[in-house]
């Protein structure tokens, strides 16, 4: 026997499903949500502050945004798109601040500057250009470029000493860049929810989707732990943002827009620090520049992450090989996500990308030393027993059908939502969790468009530049980074 429908299924205790819920929450406060998570809390596998580098993604120090073209300029639109992005989830986090809904900023962000930093001369005539393309662009203005080793050692520390004074480098730096514990956010957002009304259920698994005849959702659930049956759930409308486990999900629930979806695993590991005298030293996030031709996950980065009030440093990453969808999953996954209308789709972009076949075997076989000589690229004169490694969290690349090219890999986030909107995933990993509010919106303007004129007033009161773009207004681009700078308390 199905019980009562609820409005709202949200699966997953991450940082997707907590901002969706407290959109939804804000849209529809009588609507009935229930969140179903697997394990015995929130936010314990990508969203986790361990498992991801909490960069507050806005393209201010990543240089696989800015790609140089093949006439030496640079193309800067996907680092303006997804710094637009993050002012968006920066507004709807000051709303939330503002009206009571999240507690004091700082339990989940925390003013970072971010970094770019090179060397060798070809790549330092990069970031020259990359600088002289973004300083005048409203949404990264105060940001600043040097080659004087003297200058960026009083930007981080660490990074001169020890190193070859013939060795060309340069960074740029914006003060106003921030480290954001996502595992932190959904937590709080979360509280928020079910103070609001919703129900939190943890080590529950959601085993299955199936339409019924009256055009709802039931969801067919398990105890995690023993495997004990849990009575059907009907739902109105689906949101499956299980991480990994979304495509199993999604491919269960039948519908069509999911097949030729594929995914991909890629595990990681990072080097850490907590020794506070080495903390104290490198306060800011430094991103560095991929090897040629090697993909965007392994642009190397020097971070400061902040999680529950102290530091620690976290360098990588370094690239695994695992099957699994989930760092809690089963090394059947892969397997499992096998479709006959998936297949062709998934070989055809695995040979379009035996680039990142070659650098995930390189990661393989390297050796500690090898692995800690590029630490000391960035931080000439660390030492091997000041570090320890960490597992970081699982990624699923998005693989799928491509008209020209069978089948591509995407490096990125895609909404997979059924054609009536009764239903939708998430798939993919970076940006993700810094654009988490943008791609909710995105989902709840595909699933939900009848309502989107009575919404609208109240998604602008949340979001006052909803609808807008800041890279062309100047003027209320500087507002609004200057309004949620101080309302999230990360005034340089």
């Amino acid at each position: 026997m199905v019980s009562k429908p609820v409005d709202v299924a949200l699966i997953g205790g991450g940082i997707m499903s907590a901002t969706l819920g407290a959109l939804l929450q804000q849209l529809e406060p009588d609507w009935e949500i229930q969140i179903f998570e697997r394990l015995d809390d929130l936010a314990l596998e990508s969203t986790n502050p361990w498992n991801n580098a909490g960069t507050g993604h806005s393209a201010l120090c990543e240089l696989n945004y800015t790609p140089e073209r093949a006439d030496g300029s640079i193309e800067i639109a996907s680092a303006v798109k997804v710094n637009e992005q993050f002012q968006v989830s920066r507004q709807f986090w000051s709303f939330l601040v503002e009206n009571g809904a999240l507690p004091e900023p700082t339990a989940f962000i925390n003013a970072t500057p971010h970094m770019s930093f090179v060397w060798g001369e070809k790549n330092v005539e990069y970031l020259r250009k990359r600088f002289d393309a973004l300083k005048d662009h409203p949404l990264f203005a105060g940001m600043e470029f040097s080659e004087d080793a003297r200058v960026i050692r009083s930007w981080a520390p660490l990074m001169i000493p020890g190193r070859s004074k013939a060795q060309p480098i340069a960074a740029t730096r914006i003060a106003s860049g921030t480290d954001v514990d996502f595992g932190a956010l959904a937590h709080l957002l979360t509280k928020n929810l079910v103070a609001g009304g919703a129900k939190l259920n943890t080590e529950v698994l959601v085993t299955g989707l199936k339409r019924t005849r009256d055009g709802l959702w039931q969801l067919k659930m398990r105890r995690d732990i023993g495997g004990t049956p849990i009575k059907p759930l009907a739902a109105r409308f689906v949101f499956v943002g299980a991480g990994g486990y979304a495509l199993n999900l999604l491919q269960k629930s039948g519908i069509k827009e999911i097949r030729g979806f594929g995914g991909f695993p890629v595990s990681g590991e990072f080097l850490r620090t907590d020794n506070p005298e080495i903390v104290a030293r490198h306060m800011a996030k430094v991103y560095g520049k991929a090897a040629t031709g090697s993909p965007p996950m392994s642009v190397p980065h020097l971070d400061l992450r902040v999680v529950d009030g102290a530091g620690s440093l976290m360098f990588g990453p370094y690239a695994g090989a695992s099957p699994k969808f989930l760092k809690t999953g089963s090394i059947f996954d892969l397997f499992a996500s096998l479709r006959w209308h998936n297949v062709i789709p998934m070989v055809a972009a695995g040979v379009q990308n035996l680039g990142l076949v070659k650098y995930l075997v390189s990661q393989l076989a390297a050796s500690k030393s090898t692995k800690f000589a590029e630490l000391q690229e960035f931080y000439p004169n660390a030492k091997p027993e000041d570090w320890y490694t960490i597992t970081a969290g699982q990624r699923v690349q998005v693989m799928k059908k491509d008209k020209k090219k069978i089948g591509v890999l995407q490096f990125g986030t895609e909404v997979v939502a059924a054609s009536d909107g009764s239903i939708a995933g998430l798939l993919g990993a970076s940006p993700g969790a810094s654009t988490a509010v943008p791609i909710m919106l995105g989902l709840v303007e595909k699933c939900f468009p009848a309502r989107m004129d009575d919404w609208r007033p109240e998604l602008q009161r949340m979001i006052p530049t909803y609808g807008q773009t800041l890279a062309d207004q100047p003027e209320l681009a500087q507002q609004t980074i200057e309004r949620t700078a101080r309302t999230l308390l990360i005034n340089p």
